[in-house]
């Protein structure tokens, strides 16, 4: 069995989905937004799909849930291309910005709907978080503010269970302890029914206690995949007088840089020795550790994209 084949295999509702995505291309008219995009996500975790606008994101999941058709490459989702084929998105449930639940019926008719669409769909949980998002069952989608929009998007995105979710920006709209209440919930439910989870957002401080592998992408390709504390391990800070931090990161892969009258910080790609560390501190410099947020941000500027490469 190939690589691909074992990466993108038959996880079932147990246990995720697996996807495997090689060489894809998405054209929109003259358009491109995906440009042989090569991607593994591994069935059964978290994984954070992050990149600024414009770089692919919807699309990618998009294409996933078969919402879209690729131009080219090949899409694989539990070992087969989605694209009408409803064994496979019967196991997929995408929930788009706001909410994405367009129904003119009551949101507790609405959930019924969506019941009969999933196999895997939970009621109960789905009451639960009704509950915990003070949402009124005899409310219409259409009649919601974006934050409770937002809401329902979230009740039904985790209440289906499927064992391909992707939530792309659902959290817009919502407050902070919406957001909170959100995040909690999606890892209660994540312990007790493992699946394999895609969150996409720019809230990345907020969302990144939640993930356990990372995809960063940019203007359509992917500019690096790993697990969540594998990249963080991969960035350092090093902060002290501006000639002494020169010196120090000199031929080193700098892919930011702050300065404060003589007082330097710059973020390096890539890990640090003890030896390294040492000269550090003898150099009279501070290391420290950097957050993804910070990495992102530092990866996907211009400098971070060529430094990383």
């Amino acid at each position: 069995m190939s690589a691909t084949e074992t990466a993108a295999g038959h996880g079932g509702a147990d246990g995720g989905l697996g996807v495997a995505v090689r060489g894809l291309v998405v054209r929109y008219g003259s358009t491109v937004a995906l440009d042989g995009l090569d991607l593994t996500i591994a069935p059964g975790a978290i994984t954070g799909l992050l990149g600024r606008n414009g770089s692919g994101k919807t699309t990618l999941l998009s294409v996933l849930a078969a919402f879209r058709r690729s131009t080219a490459g090949v899409v694989l989702v539990d070992g087969e291309e989605p694209w009408e084929n409803e064994r496979v998105t019967e196991q997929v449930c995408l929930i788009r910005e706001s909410g994405d639940v367009a129904s003119d019926a009551s949101l507790r008719d609405t959930l019924r709907l969506v019941a009969e669409a999933r196999p895997t769909f939970d009621p109960d949980l789905a009451g639960a978080l009704m509950d915990t998002f003070e949402l009124d069952p005899r409310a219409r989608p259409s009649k919601l503010s974006r934050g409770k929009k937002s809401a329902f998007g979230v009740v039904v995105g985790l209440a289906s269970r499927a064992p391909l979710t992707m939530l792309d920006e659902v959290h817009l709209g919502m407050d902070a302890p919406s957001r909170y209440a959100f995040y909690d919930a999606l890892l209660a439910d994540y312990a007790e029914h493992p699946r394999t989870i895609v969150v996409s957002s720019h809230l990345i401080d907020e969302i990144q206690r939640l993930l356990e592998h990372v995809v960063i992408l940019d203007e359509g390709r992917v500019l690096l995949a790993d697990d969540a504390d594998a990249l963080r391990s991969r960035g350092a800070t090093v902060t002290g007088p501006a000639d002494a931090v020169d010196a120090f990161v000199a031929g080193r892969r700098a892919i930011g840089r702050r300065s404060l009258g003589r007082t330097a910080q710059v973020t390096l790609y890539g890990s640090l020795t003890p030896d390294d560390a040492a000269a550090a501190y003898a150099a009279g410099l501070e290391l420290g550790g950097v957050d993804l947020q910070d990495l992102f941000v530092d990866l996907t500027s211009k400098d971070g994209k060529e430094a990383a490469r």
